[in-house]
Order: C-alpha cells, then sequence, then structure tokens
C-alpha cells in the first residue's frame, strides 16, 4: 500500500464509504510476509512512496515467480523486475496474463503503467548504442514509477553534432541521465549544456583499459560540470529510481 491507496483509503472514511473498522483492519495488515527464502516488504510504497523492485538476478525463476504473487495478493498493482533470467520471463509469462518482458534490458514489468504523475520530463541519453541496455533499464524504471521518458540513445562525443542537435530536449528536461562507457566524456558534455540535474551512469562498455568500466566511472566522478552526480557501474535502475525521486520532489 503506498501513500496514494492510503489517501484513498481516508477519503472513502471521511465520505462514509467505508467504515473505520474496515479501514484499520485494512491497516492493520502485516508489513510483509515471509516466504523462507524471501520477505516481500507490504509497506515499501508508504515509507518511500515507490514499492519493492524484484532484483532477478541470482533468483530462481519459482521465487521471481512466488515473490510476485506475494506483492500483487497484498494490493501492489505494478511489479518491477530488474535483471530477470529469460528462464524467468519464460515461467511469469505461462503464469500471470499482464506480465511483459524486454530482452534488452532483462526487465520485466507486471502490471499495467501508472498515470505519469512526474513534474516534468526525465531524458536518458546514451552515448552509444551498446549502451541501451543499462539505458532501458534506467527508462523503464523511471516509466514504471510514473514519468515521461525521452529517449536520446548514440549522441556520443565522437560526433558532437548529435547532441546538440537535441538541444531542445536537453533544455526542457527536469532530470538527465547519461550513460555512457569508455571515457564517459557524455556526462561532462550534458552536464555544461543543461539547467537540471544530470545523473551519471558509467557503463561496463569499453575495451581493455575501460576496466569494465571504472575508467568511466572515475572521469564521471571527476567532472567539472557542475550538477552531475554518479551511480555504480551499469546501475541504470538506481539512476532511474533518483531522477524519479527528483521529478517528483
Amino acid at each position: 500500500m503506498d501513500n496514494k491507496e492510503i489517501r484513498s483509503l481516508l477519503q472513502l472514511v471521511a465520505e462514509g464509504n467505508m467504515s473505520v473498522d474496515d479501514a484499520v483492519l485494512k491497516l492493520k495488515e502485516a508489513p510483509f510476509e515471509d516466504l523462507g527464502f524471501a520477505k516481500p516488504d507490504f509497506h515499501r510504497g508508504l515509507r518511500q512512496g515507490a514499492a519493492e523492485v524484484i532484483y532477478g538476478a541470482g533468483k530462481t525463476p519459482e521465487q521471481v515467480l512466488k515473490i510476485t504473487n506475494s506483492l500483487r495478493e497484498h494490493g501492489q498493482k505494478t511489479v518491477l523486475i530488474t535483471r530477470m533470467k529469460d528462464e524467468a520471463a519464460a515461467l511469469l509469462k505461462e503464469n500471470i496474463s499482464d506480465f511483459s518482458y524486454d530482452e534488452l534490458s532483462h526487465v520485466g514489468i507486471v502490471g499495467e503503467l501508472p498515470q505519469k504523475d512526474g513534474k516534468g520530463k526525465i531524458v536518458v541519453a546514451t552515448g552509444g548504442t551498446s549502451d541501451m541496455p543499462v539505458a532501458e533499464e534506467a527508462a523503464k524504471t523511471a516509466e514504471v514509477y510514473g514519468n515521461e521518458v525521452v529517449r536520446l540513445y548514440d549522441v556520443g562525443v565522437a560526433g558532437l553534432h548529435r547532441i546538440l542537435g537535441h538541444m531542445d530536449e536537453i533544455m526542457s528536461a527536469r532530470v538527465i541521465i547519461a550513460i555512457a562507457g569508455m571515457e564517459g566524456a557524455l556526462a561532462s558534455v550534458i552536464g555544461g549544456l543543461a539547467d537540471c540535474p544530470v545523473i551519471a551512469v558509467p557503463t561496463s562498455v569499453g575495451y581493455g583499459a575501460s576496466f569494465g568500466g571504472v575508467s568511466a566511472l572515475l572521469s564521471m566522478l571527476n567532472s567539472c560540470a557542475s550538477g552531475v552526480s554518479v551511480v555504480n557501474i551499469d546501475n541504470g535502475f538506481g539512476a532511474g529510481y533518483m531522477a524519479s525521486m527528483i521529478n517528483h520532489l
């Protein structure tokens, strides 16, 4: 149950369409369920404003399905699953009618996307096409949390005119997620153009001396542009979540 649902519940009581006892019973539901291998958190949305997300890596397909069902049975309308295995996606497709899966980002979504209630637009920009799996994780995360997302893919600094051709989108964004591997220069360039917060995501894309994304990470951490913050390597989910928080302030 999230803040919106709590408000709706209280509104029903205020209008006389629900008894106080029924409302109390609803609010007294256990905050989590012990499945043995996991404890789904049903009050995450109430505490943090965003419901729990399932991290699919390291979980069996059966575990992912059981956690998903537990969250839905306790009122979570949309469930985001990141880093899913194809086997888990296949099992959920067999058992859940409103499940969708993106093979590129390995993101699964159960239920419909919510109404877009963010204050503005979130721009997700990548240095290259190879960064798209991380970018889609960020974009889909932001969409699950009710944001309008604009995708600008393959606009890296090797061809600077590509990002300069999207100045309208850059200047009208409320938050920008800049995703790049190699030397990670895209975040600094966008940070020097935009008047909004920029969340930099280093990716593990690059040749040997990129050290699996460490080169891009260090470049982004040392950005000379103001207003650039950095999340972990390949952490599209973290960037999308943070961008959503900013866009809902």
